[in-house]
């Protein structure tokens, strides 16, 4: 190892590396993994872990077939960990964290948003889905369609 040094509020190390065989040089990024002391309180009032994949995988199916990239989803589970961690020093609830996420995905993607807004706030019926996406459609600016129309 050539170099290391911290980035991002400690939370990635940037190593600059040489081959001992051929001399070249290379840089690797490692991401610090501190034990998360942080529990989440679930719906029937378990206790797990916190675990920011699970927050990635949610993600990952509500932007199937959408054009978010992975850096992007990246970025948004960053920002909700950061945010959580910030404001919750033991426990939250699953429905903090999901409010987190749907704001911020509702910016990224609206289709994305409405799939996981779905599982997230537990529709019920047809009517819960298409108050959401009126919702959507009203604070969507430019975007609103002509009154009494939906799709």
């Amino acid at each position: 190892m050539v170099d290391s040094r911290a980035t991002d509020g400690q939370r990635v190390i940037r190593r600059r590396r040489q081959c001992l065989s051929c001399t070249r040089r290379f840089t690797t990024r490692e991401l610090v993994e501190a034990t998360p002391r942080l529990k989440v309180i679930k719906k029937d009032g378990s206790r797990v872990p916190y675990d920011r994949l699970k927050i990635l995988a949610g993600l990952e199916k509500s932007c199937y077939k959408r054009a978010v990239s992975v850096e992007e989803l990246t970025r948004l589970v960053e920002e909700v960990e950061e945010e959580v961690f910030r404001r919750y020093d033991r426990e939250v609830e699953s429905r903090r964290i999901g409010q987190e996420v749907a704001e911020r995905l509702k910016a990224i993607d609206q289709v994305a948003y409405v799939r996981f807004a779905s599982v997230y706030k537990q529709f019920r019926d047809l009517d819960d889905f298409l108050d959401e996406v009126r919702d959507v459609l009203a604070t969507s600016p430019g975007d609103t369609p002509e009154q009494g129309q939906l799709f």
